[in-house]
């Protein structure tokens, strides 16, 4: 059994960042000074999330990026102002690589996905 929480947690910030920044170019994402913020609030609740998830976790979802959101948490740490390149490719790339493995490991392995009653 997986920690549910901090999977919806992931899940939510994900949909949130792929609102906020659906349907956006690169240039119309880093000149929104609003919606970079947000999103990179969002990326930071994934990446915190994601860490907070056990060595075993990472291991067993093994097509997730778990050093790509290590690397982003870290950089996110350290700097206000993520480098944009790093945050671009957190929006197209990472989120929603990840949403898509959650869903997948969801579908076929249902019963690590079972909250206690």
């Amino acid at each position: 059994m997986l920690s549910i929480s901090l999977f919806n947690a992931i899940e939510e910030a994900g949909i949130a960042v792929l609102t906020l920044t659906e349907g956006l170019e690169e240039e119309e994402f880093l000149a929104s000074r609003l919606t970079r913020a947000e999103t990179r609030r969002q990326l930071r609740l994934m990446s915190k999330s994601a860490l907070l998830l056990s060595p075993e976790i990472h291991a067993l979802l093994v097509e997730i990026d778990w050093e790509g959101w290590r690397a982003l948490d870290q950089r996110l740490a350290t700097s206000d102002k993520a480098e944009d390149t790093l945050l671009w490719l957190a929006v197209r790339a990472l989120a929603p690589d990840t949403l898509m493995w959650l869903r997948v490991y969801r579908k076929n392995q249902p019963e690590w996905f079972k909250e206690d009653n």
